[in-house]
């Protein structure tokens, strides 16, 4: 009678996520982030995948995790292998759905840039069906289910607008200011992600003058604020450009500066050319300076 070897018990896929995660990120937290769980989560899965390997895969210290030996040894096998399985889910979701694309921006693009631009993306394209993301930083593309993204600063993909930084409010409170000192007198609006905004501009044009007014956890707001007359706002080239052409903004000032964080569009690979991602992306860059 023939004996069959015993089978191999697969470990959790789940447990297996979490640890190169984790180990990848340098700590639970971090990867609690980039899975969408908690903490505990991942704390969780690990400690399943220790226990069902007979090893220790972190060291917990005062500090954090440390990776053993063993884990270290493992991770660049176990990334390799995520990014190829993400990457083959990417190309079976592509082609199951190959006129639906997803792209991921930061709050404030979402609201004065690309929403400006969707009426006549759908018009020229109006079988795809196009899904919009906004969230603070830049997603890893190796791993989330994005076409593309759309951010200021780094260094990938296309430059699709320059990122000038200079005063801008209402017509009737730019009748008021006449010089970068006279910004004492009025409320100055902020951004509280790009809280250092007018420190560079002031610092740039050599203004020696504290301001000081409301900040805003929502750019778009800080800019209907201003265009509603509330106060002089730092504004993005990219994302006034609208405000200013109509009028509802204006420049006190013709001194601006550019930073080096461009608004740059990117993939997570070349895209295919004539797919449903390619076409977006050569209009939105086609479109990069249109008001």
């Amino acid at each position: 009678m023939a004996v069959l070897p015993p089978t191999l018990r697969d470990l959790p896929l789940n447990a297996l996520r979490a640890f190169e995660a984790a180990a990848r990120q340098g700590g639970f937290v971090p990867a609690s982030v980039e899975l969408g769980v908690t903490p505990g989560a991942v704390t969780a899965h690990v400690k399943t995948l220790e226990a069902a390997l007979g090893a220790r895969l972190f060291d917990r210290t005062a500090r954090g995790v440390v990776l053993t030996a063993t884990g270290r040894s493992a991770l660049p096998a176990l990334t390799a292998a995520f990014d190829q399985m993400a990457n083959a889910a990417r190309d079976l979701r592509g082609a199951a759905s190959p006129r639906v694309v997803h792209i991921a921006t930061l709050p404030a693009i979402a609201q004065l840039w690309l929403s400006q631009r969707m009426p006549a993306l759908r018009g020229l394209l109006p079988d795809m069906s196009i899904s919009i993301t906004a969230m603070e930083r830049p997603p890893n593309l190796k791993r989330a289910a994005y076409d593309l993204c759309l951010f200021f600063g780094g260094s990938d993909g296309d430059v699709v607008a320059k990122d000038d930084l200079f005063p801008v409010c209402a017509p009737a409170l730019a009748r008021r200011i006449k010089a970068p000192e006279d910004l004492a007198q009025v409320p100055c609006l902020s951004d509280s992600v790009w809280d250092q905004d007018w420190a560079c501009w002031l610092h740039a044009v050599g203004a020696g003058v504290a301001v000081k007014g409301p900040v805003f956890s929502l750019y778009a707001l800080a800019v209907e604020e201003a265009a509603s007359g509330a106060g002089v706002l730092i504004g993005h080239a990219p994302l006034v450009a609208r405000h200013l052409a109509d009028g509802r903004l204006v420049r006190p000032f013709a001194e601006h500066i550019t930073f080096a964080r461009d608004l740059r569009l990117w993939s997570a690979r070349p895209l295919r050319r004539g797919s449903a991602a390619d076409l977006v992306a050569r209009y939105l860059r086609a479109q990069a300076n249109a008001a």
